[in-house]
């Protein structure tokens, strides 16, 4: 698909409600009562705390796809691309309707609600939802299982965002979109099914090297069968994870859920076409992996304590005022760091202090410093 066309629908379908990191229940629910009647609201289950858990399900095509968003609440991005993909679904374009012509899509937009009004990973229990897969031991799990059960999916799409800090391979890329084709063994042997889920992968990570070369990684692989991409995986069911990661000065999410909509559009395509390669496993296995090299913040050469060091510090994510607010805090003093910094500044061997307790420590809390007896401000927008 051309990025031209791809953009094009973005900017045409972008759900404009939905903005930023913080995104939970009562942000959709008024869209889903909204829907055409071709689009069935289902509620599938109710949370820890009593909230329910929809799904949307739409389309008349054999190729059953299963997508589920917001299994750790705090993961919002691949949320607000689903509503942008539903807009699309509602518009009466050759695009939409050859979609559904050709797929029934079930699409579960917030799994965990509790999660994602409290802004944690976790759920109301406290307790990883993708660690859940086989005990089933919560509501937002049995309800995931259920719905799996009954639909019986050909496909299934296991939406997620992680962290600033990962780069794609060893070198200076940001993770902007990471993907996984779950191991269905502790061998992690490239079954049919995994090899599936490959080529659908790097259908889309060939177009995103068109906007973004580079910038794609491949998540850990390693085999747990308590995670549900691992355990549905072993059910013979190709199943892909998504990472939305980190853009240039994207910490909204803005530009990579735009990133993440086209990919559903490039996915949903590639499986129509059945578009699959016998080299698909080779590229795919020679896609980088994701590593943990990023800080938010690097400043290098600073005299700290009378000795050049480098300072790391990492954006603490907090809920305040039903708002997401970025905390900076030290993580790392070192005397050297060979990490990069989505933001890097060159102290050039001038003193580097605390505007409150002057000695700089792991944990602190910095929105400014002193640099050279100069406030430096390390707020999120300040570059």
């Amino acid at each position: 698909m051309e990025i031209e066309a791809l953009q094009s629908l973005f900017l045409k379908h972008k759900e404009r409600s939905l903005f930023g990191r913080y995104i939970h229940s009562n942000h959709i629910e008024p869209l889903l009562t909204k829907l055409p009647k071709e689009f069935k609201v289902t509620v599938i289950g109710v949370s820890v705390n009593d909230h329910n858990i929809y799904s949307i399900t739409i389309g008349t095509g054999h190729k059953k796809i299963l997508m589920w968003s917001q299994m750790h609440g705090n993961e919002a991005t691949t949320t607000k691309a689903l509503f942008d993909l539903i807009n699309t679904l509602k518009g009466n374009s050759e695009m939409s309707e050859t979609i559904l012509k050709h797929f029934t899509l079930t699409i579960i937009p917030i799994l965990n609600p509790d999660g994602a009004k409290a802004y944690t990973r976790l759920n109301a229990n406290s307790i990883d939802l993708n660690r859940d897969a086989q005990n089933l031991s919560q509501p937002e799990s049995r309800a995931l299982r259920a719905c799996f059960d009954a639909f019986k999916p050909h496909y299934c799409f296991n939406l997620h965002g992680q962290r600033t800090i990962f780069s794609a391979g060893h070198d200076n890329k940001v993770a902007t979109l990471s993907f996984l084709s779950p191991a269905q063994d502790e061998q992690r042997s490239v079954t049919q099914t995994r090899a599936v889920a490959m080529s659908v992968i790097n259908r889309m990570t060939e177009t995103l090297y068109k906007e973004i070369p580079g910038q794609v990684g491949i998540y850990d692989d390693s085999f747990n069968i308590d995670c549900v991409g691992d355990t549905f995986q072993a059910l013979n069911v190709p199943t892909v994870l998504f990472e939305a990661g980190h853009y240039k000065e994207d910490y909204d999410r803005e530009e990579v859920r735009r990133l993440v909509f086209q990919s559903y559009l490039v996915a949903l395509s590639a499986i129509r076409l059945n578009t699959l390669s016998e080299k698909d496993v080779e590229m795919y296995l020679k896609t980088p992996q994701n590593e943990k090299l990023f800080f938010d913040i690097i400043i290098k050469n600073a005299i700290i304590g009378g000795v050049i060091r480098s300072v790391a510090i990492q954006y603490d994510e907090q809920l305040l005022s039903d708002s997401i607010v970025f905390i900076p805090k030290i993580v790392k003093i070192d005397k050297g760091l060979s990490n990069y910094g989505h933001r890097e500044i060159n102290a050039n061997g001038k003193p580097l202090i605390s505007i409150n307790t002057g000695e700089l420590q792991v944990g602190m809390t910095v929105n400014s410093v002193l640099l050279n007896n100069e406030v430096l401000s390390l707020k999120l927008g300040n570059n």
